[in-house]
């Protein structure tokens, strides 16, 4: 016989159960329902945390655009959301390399300064292979995965693996009017719930990264769109904010090129 086809519970043969993810006796329950797999889904095995793809409902096997999830097929899903700032390759991030990787992005002078005192002052002691603190505040990538803090999403597990559960709950729960995202008033929400008695260190990163990842996107219409955000997770959004930003300098440089003459002459009139 099937041992599946006979569900045993409490040692009944035969007894089928049902459950609940909601009840109207405790209403936040129904205010924010977790993910719950549907017929049609694209995603499975949902509750199985991916060490090298971080999938979606909408992507199951992660990034491919580019090769991008075949190409990074040996690091974990927390390597690959710094694998951009590691510009040589040698799974160190130096201050310099993460200051680099910002204004590449696009972001201007300041910014890219705080951020990198935020980022390597804040994982680099986490992932020391030692006591003593870096001195130079490098972040070593191979133990990203003991930088993890609590009162998060939970997304990435203890050794940087991509959780697809907890990820579509993000969205399930928190993505008020199911616009396909999240605006700044859904990750209030999602802030406030999120938070663990005493956690003041992991309340505080929290906010740090989803302000980071909303400035990251910047998205027009105010919301941080499901895809972009899972974009974040794996770096892959990263590579293609940079190259859209190389383009757009090339496409300016071009432009100020071409009408420079004609200033000249302008001004040579007017002289």
């Amino acid at each position: 016989m099937d041992q599946n086809s006979d569900p045993i519970v409490n040692g009944d043969v035969g007894l089928r159960i049902s459950y609940l993810t909601a009840i109207k006796q405790q209403p936040i329950t129904v205010e924010h329902k977790p993910y719950t797999p549907k017929h049609g889904d694209r995603l499975r095995d949902v509750g199985t945390a991916r060490a090298t793809l971080a999938v979606s409902n909408e992507s199951p096997n992660g990034t491919t655009e580019d090769g991008y999830a075949a190409k990074h097929q040996h690091q974990t899903v927390v390597q690959q959301h710094v694998a951009y700032w590691d510009r040589d390759h040698d799974s160190i991030i130096w201050p310099q390399d993460t200051y680099i990787g910002c204004r590449d992005y696009g972001w201007g002078i300041l910014l890219s300064l705080i951020a990198t005192m935020f980022i390597n002052f804040g994982l680099s002691y986490p992932t020391v292979p030692g006591i003593l603190p870096d001195p130079f505040f490098r972040i070593y990538v191979d133990r990203l995965y003991k930088a993890k803090h609590g009162s998060d999403s939970m997304t990435y597990d203890n050794q940087g693996r991509f959780r697809p559960q907890q990820f579509e709950d993000i969205f399930a729960k928190y993505d008020r009017g199911h616009k396909g995202g999240l605006d700044v008033g859904d990750v209030w929400i999602f802030w406030k719930e999120q938070r663990m008695v005493f956690d003041f260190f992991g309340w505080t990163a929290c906010a740090l990264e989803w302000i980071a990842t909303y400035l990251l996107i910047w998205p027009a219409d105010g919301i941080m769109k499901k895809e972009d955000v899972r974009g974040i997770y794996d770096g892959s959004i990263f590579y293609k904010r940079a190259e859209e930003t190389k383009r757009k300098r090339a496409r300016n440089a071009h432009q100020k090129h071409q009408t420079s003459p004609g200033l000249v002459a302008k001004a040579k009139k007017l002289l």
